[in-house]
């Protein structure tokens, strides 16, 4: 393997690392694993003491990042951890 191919694992540990940075995202992500089913912006904004508009910003890097999956059309059903970016995150933090 090339320098270069090591170094797509680090830009993705990077990002994932990069949208935890936050305070209010990393209780986000702690509260969605919580929660153990799919929340809607106004169910989060309610555990944070911040505005529903903020969440919804801070669950667009979220989402921009891999950690959340959005509600999906037609059911809707809120937003929830991808489970699969967690496995990611801890397989590429172990690599350090």
């Amino acid at each position: 393997m090339t320098a270069f191919g090591t170094f797509d694992p680090t830009l993705r540990l990077a990002s994932l690392s990069r949208a935890l940075g936050n305070p209010a995202r990393l209780a986000i992500v702690r509260y969605l694993i919580a929660s153990r089913r799919p929340r809607s912006c106004s169910e989060i904004a309610r555990q944070l003491p911040l505005a529903q508009s903020t969440v919804s910003q801070h669950l667009k890097v979220l989402t921009s990042a891999g950690w959340v999956r959005g509600p999906e059309a037609p059911a809707r059903s809120g937003y929830r951890l991808d489970m699969a970016a967690v496995a990611e995150f801890k397989r590429l933090a172990v690599a350090l």
